[in-house]
């Protein structure tokens, strides 16, 4: 797996620049106030910017400190204004993206998560997930390990975490104006998966569980609840629905009355509870509120603050730790700042740098990757990437489905379009053709569908999805 569980998230040695302040006294337990909060988010963003490297970087081979920069966002914090000694060439989001937009930043065997986190903390640092280079688009790599034979999963479905994650990402990483990227029929498959694999004690874990009574009967685990449940919510779930509110009460019954830490296949610690509040931050649940607090008046925040250095800015794993965990400190900011799995960029302070950034055009002769979604109408959902080379700035749709024919990931997502060459109306598609006031339709980055045409123009990183029906 190469989202990181807990029984992987090791305590670092803490960094040399926060010398002595590391180890700093820890507070007594109380009720986190405004102001309590408020602290502890500027000591923890002080934190996480000590991890960065004198090159700038927080990510690289074997790494995933990246997950800063969900922190940072959910702080106020713009990666592009967290820079070494100052140096904006250094800043985290260009020496970010710079890795990004380089075949080494994977392994010779990539998976879905790989991608999936990639997206979620583009989307945090202000780079457009779908263009952060001619050559990279997250959002595409994300759809080449659509499941076609178990559609509504991404990635080996026994790997549950993978379509978790995809959730998170093609939903929560929204475009630059904050609109849906992807089409309400692949939003709803891959809710269909999530509702699918809840256990009957209302939690998650990152195993497929559906359609095994076993699977279904066993216990859910804290981490895996957050993430789910945050998942439908940024899906477009409400907080009211039947299976968030199940994930609520399974949280809600793992509190320890004495620390507000949840009871964890791990025992009490940072990361799970960053992850449980995560989920409830994500639903617009307070973890605070009188479902949250136990009877000697502790809540979940409580539990990480009291494991948070001071003024250093540091988390514990676990109360027992003598030292600060990166990995932690990152879970544990981006929960106490009120964030869920990703936040739009904050405004930077940075002068000159914008919020956004991102590849415009094609480059002429540079492969790249297109995502695409093919709807029948009658439930049958086709996604994949499409790799082709452009010959210009732009493309055309009639050029994009061509090139689907014999280069789309999985293969079978397009395997004839009518007229095949020219302009005009496309009237039909994987042999469906038009009827009445059900024709084929287009539209590029969740705007309204529109009649499809050969000639329409395609940019860099346009999600496109097609639809048959009126």
């Amino acid at each position: 797996m190469s989202l990181p569980r807990p029984s992987r998230r090791l305590s670092l040695v803490v960094p040399a620049a926060l010398g002595a302040l590391a180890l700093s006294t820890l507070p007594a337990f109380a009720t986190s106030t405004p102001a309590q909060i408020a602290t502890s988010k500027t000591n923890g963003v002080a934190y996480l910017k000590s991890l960065q490297a004198a090159d700038g970087s927080y990510a690289g081979s074997g790494l995933s400190n990246e997950w800063a920069f969900s922190a940072f966002a959910a702080a106020g914090t713009a990666v592009v204004d967290v820079a070494p000694g100052g140096d904006t060439t250094k800043n985290a989001r260009t020496v970010y993206r710079n890795l990004l937009s380089t075949a080494a930043w994977l392994s010779a065997t990539p998976v879905v998560t790989d991608y999936e986190r990639g997206t979620l903390n583009a989307y945090a640092a202000g780079i457009d997930p779908a263009r952060v280079s001619a050559s990279r688009n997250l959002v595409a790599d994300i759809y080449s390990y659509w499941q076609t034979a178990e559609p509504g999963y991404f990635g080996p479905s026994a790997n549950f975490n993978g379509t978790v994650f995809a959730a998170l990402a093609l939903s929560g990483a929204k475009t630059q104006a904050g609109g849906a990227r992807i089409p309400q029929a692949l939003t709803d498959s891959i809710v269909a998966r999530l509702r699918a694999n809840q256990h009957n004690d209302g939690g998650w874990t990152y195993q497929k569980v559906e359609g095994n009574p076993t699977g279904l009967a066993s216990a859910g685990d804290i981490d895996m609840t957050g993430a789910a449940m945050a998942a439908l919510c940024v899906s477009g779930v409400p907080n009211t629905d039947t299976d968030v509110v199940q994930a609520k009460n399974f949280l809600k019954g793992k509190l320890v009355a004495s620390s507000g830490a949840f009871n964890s296949l791990y025992g009490g610690n940072t990361s799970s509870n960053g992850w449980g509040i995560a989920g409830l931050n994500a639903c617009g649940i307070n973890p605070q509120s009188a479902d949250f607090t136990t009877v000697p008046g502790k809540t979940p925040v409580d539990f990480l603050l009291a494991n948070q250095y001071s003024p250093a800015g540091g988390f514990k794993y676990k109360p027992a730790n003598t030292g600060p965990s990166a990995y932690s400190s990152i879970d544990a900011l981006r929960a106490v700042a009120g964030g869920g799995f990703t936040t739009a960029p904050p405004v930077p302070t940075t002068p000159g740098a914008p919020q956004w950034v991102a590849q415009t055009a094609f480059t002429s002769g540079t492969a790249t990757k297109l995502a695409l979604t093919v709807d029948d109408g009658a439930g049958s959902l086709k996604v994949c990437s499409v790799a082709f080379t452009p010959t210009g700035t732009t493309t055309t749709l009639g050029d994009v489905l061509a090139a689907a024919t014999s280069a789309a990931t999985p293969a079978g997502c397009v395997t004839s379009v009518t007229p095949a060459s020219g302009t005009g109306t496309i009237t039909a598609v994987n042999g469906k053709a038009n009827s009445g006031s059900n024709t084929w339709k287009v539209s590029v980055d969740g705007s309204a569908f529109a009649d499809a045409l050969r000639e329409k123009t395609i940019n860099v990183g346009d999600a496109i999805a097609l639809r048959w029906g009126v």
